[in-house]
């Protein structure tokens, strides 16, 4: 039940409420304050998702290197472009990844600082 909320981003208390207003596509990480269902504060202080950027670079780091390992394998470019060819490719699941990692923050948080 919780890994489908947190797939379907679902309120980490309730399991029903939305934490985002939109799609991806249309509003990135516009979020609701509280949740519609329950009230819970999803931004409990200034900077609360700042730990939701240790998420997104640990979900980043394996298929960046996987788009390194295999640009390395299949071209004979130098290894400083096969780099920069590799984050320029990932650049587009930055927004899910990021959306995804507040997302985890958020049910970790919950976890441990109930209210």
């Amino acid at each position: 039940m919780q890994i489908q909320a947190i797939v379907r981003e679902l309120c980490p208390r309730c399991h029903t409420g939305k934490i985002f207003r939109g799609p991806l596509w249309r509003t990135y990480l516009a979020m609701h304050e509280r949740c519609a269902e329950c009230g819970l504060k999803y931004d409990r202080e200034p900077g609360y998702f700042l730990g939701a950027m240790y998420f997104s670079y640990m979900l980043s780091i394996p298929p960046v290197m996987a788009l390194v390992l295999l640009l390395w394998w299949l071209t004979p470019w130098r290894f400083d472009l096969v780099i920069v060819a590799a984050f320029v490719a990932y650049l587009p699941l930055v927004p899910a990844v990021t959306r995804f990692a507040r997302v985890l923050w958020l049910y970790l948080d919950r976890h441990f600082d109930p209210d």
